[in-house]
């Protein structure tokens, strides 16, 4: 759908006889590769997210071993049995089914870790982006990385080592 509108937006400046547009674009994951926070902050996540997927994955694996035991004693067992050890697996599945929803889900502690670690990066990434866009008089500046979809990009246009400098980094060090 954005990029519907931002065809008919371009197809319409062309129309008006606006030929003077200015445009640029970025690629904002070779910026963020620039930036040190970034790269700590994406590996604490990654280490956050590896350890809860680690114990995602014993507290399910502790539930197999629970059904297959229960499997294997099932002829043996009472009917009241049966039931207690049912419920148990029944119990022990909702209580990893929530353990994972509250690391993994939506707004979960990886949601909440990724925000509060990132979206200050994000922040100043964006801050940059502009200040360059109106230092350099730019009309429209794309992010390579987005779901608009370039297809064709000259080199010279590309401002991402520009918001890289203005943040205060060295750009060029990490190829694209």
């Amino acid at each position: 759908m954005k990029k519907i509108l931002i065809i008919i937006a371009l197809l319409a400046f062309t129309r008006l006889g606006v030929y003077a547009q200015r445009f640029a674009y970025v690629d904002s994951d070779y910026i963020l590769k620039h930036i040190p926070e970034y790269n700590s902050s994406q590996k604490q996540l990654d280490a956050l997210s590896l350890q809860w997927q680690k114990e995602v994955d014993s507290k399910f694996l502790a539930i197999e071993g629970l059904f297959k035991a229960y499997q294997a004693d099932q002829v043996l067992l009472t009917e009241v049995m049966r039931k207690n050890r049912e419920n148990e697996i029944i119990e022990k599945e909702k209580e990893a089914k929530e353990f994972q929803r509250l690391k993994f889900g939506f707004e979960g502690e990886l949601f909440q870790a990724r925000t509060k670690l990132i979206k200050p990066i994000q922040d100043r990434v964006s801050k940059a982006v502009q200040a360059v866009a109106e230092a350099q008089q730019l009309d429209m500046l794309f992010d390579k990385n987005s779901e608009i979809t370039l297809l064709y990009a000259s080199p010279r246009l590309d401002k991402s080592n520009d918001v890289i400098t203005r943040l205060g980094y060295k750009p060029g060090t990490i190829s694209k």
